[in-house]
């Protein structure tokens, strides 16, 4: 009989890894695009970390007053607000930059690109 390991989302162990694969996607995207700029591993994880600390916070809030606007463009709007928290980590992060809001936006989608891709070659067996 096989065993399965039952792994809770909560544990300290996918939180790690979870931080892990998101520095590792900031750094890769940032380095990939012209118009994000972070200096090195260190600021990715920074970036990493209050990005992480803002989608638990923030966002859901920004998310929920926007809801009307959010449905009448089909759900496009998040990418505005995806922008938005970045343009705040910018913000808040010395040495990490955005150029701009289109900037913002290509890094948001490249991000969750390349997080998905990580994600799913670490589930592979």
């Amino acid at each position: 009989m096989e065993q399965k390991q039952i792994r809770f989302r909560g544990d300290s162990g996918s939180i790690f890894l979870n931080l892990v694969v998101n520095t590792l996607s900031v750094f890769i995207v940032a380095h990939g695009l012209r118009g994000v700029h972070v200096d090195d591993f260190t600021t990715a994880l920074i970036v990493s970390i209050i990005m992480g600390l803002l989608n638990v916070t923030i966002k859901p809030l920004l998310i929920l007053l926007t809801l009307p606007i959010t449905l009448l463009t089909f759900g496009f709007f998040l990418l505005v607000i995806n922008a938005v928290m970045i343009f705040l980590v910018a913000g808040w992060v010395d040495g990490f930059a955005v150029d701009g809001f289109w900037w913002a936006v290509f890094f948001s989608i490249l991000l969750s690109i390349v997080n998905s891709i990580l994600f799913g070659l670490g589930r592979r067996k």
